[in-house]
């Protein structure tokens, strides 16, 4: 995973964990592979030892979370006989003893581990547990989200590179290049949405026949968004669902975008965008 969509990721997560739960320190980092993670993020430390720090799966509190795949905790970290003490000098460095770890799993799939951690032995309640599984799950989405882009990427960038080679799949291409747009506003990676961005472009000016005269109408992301579900048979309904927006909020983009493009009906609106390039 590209190091930006990982920093900004965490640290909203961590920030979120300790608002939530009132946890001085948080800590995390996604997995390098099937069984090693590394301290990437750090809130709330007073020193830097923790970061780069790797977690092999089953040793310490956070290896144990990663091999059972399910939030561990300990009241005191360097007493405690239900984990290994590999990291005891680091974790003693930042002076901490009650400590939460929380995995995160993606698919079945656990892909980090987040610490929340008290500079006291303390035992944790639900509040704090439930804090630290939330901020995992908000990871577990971002990259839910981001694998979805990848694959669609992945074949979109075959397809794109020459459509009218399998005209009866463009209908799949049509589909990916809605579910790209739709996807687009929630990946937090500047570099991969920007990528994304630029293949529903090539997607759409790859198509059909064109105007001759060069297309002047700018509509904006979000028109688009909502054309290109239209695009693809959906509903108001179902646009806003699929974009979680209001179905008054797709009505008032359709309209605006009928108006740019000229269109009286849903379906002109749709022609008039797929000639102009803007949509596949």
């Amino acid at each position: 995973m590209p190091e930006s969509v990982d920093a900004v990721e965490m640290q909203t997560a961590l920030l979120r964990l300790r608002r939530s739960s009132g946890l001085p320190v948080a800590f995390g980092g996604l997995l390098a592979d099937a069984r090693h993670a590394r301290i990437a993020e750090l809130n709330g430390a007073q020193t830097s030892v923790l970061r780069g720090l790797v977690i092999s799966a089953g040793s310490g509190l956070g290896g144990k979370a990663i091999a059972l795949s399910r939030p561990c905790a300990v009241t005191d970290y360097h007493s405690s006989r239900h984990i290994s003490h590999e990291y005891d000098l680091a974790v003693a460095a930042e002076g901490l003893r009650s400590v939460v770890a929380v995995p995160v799993v993606v698919r079945r799939k656990v892909r980090g581990v987040l610490y929340g951690a008290l500079r006291e032995p303390i035992t944790l309640g639900d509040r704090t547990f439930d804090a630290a599984v939330a901020a995992a799950r908000d990871v577990e989405q971002a990259l839910v989200v981001r694998d979805e882009v990848q694959q669609l990427l992945a074949v979109t960038r075959e397809q794109v590179t020459d459509p009218r080679a399998a005209p009866e799949a463009w209908e799949d291409v049509r589909e990916a290049h809605r579910e790209l747009r739709a996807l687009a506003p929630k990946v937090v990676d500047p570099a991969l949405r920007d990528e994304l961005l630029a293949v529903c472009g090539r997607l759409a000016s790859a198509a059909g026949p064109r105007s001759p005269k060069p297309c002047e109408t700018q509509l904006a992301p979000r028109e688009l968004d909502v054309l290109a579900c239209v695009a693809a048979g959906a509903t108001n309904a179902v646009a806003a669902e699929r974009l979680g927006v209001r179905p008054e909020t797709v009505k008032g983009y359709l309209r605006s975008a009928m108006r740019k493009l000229g269109a009286h009906t849903r379906l002109e609106a749709v022609v008039a965008a797929r000639r102009a390039g803007l949509l596949p």
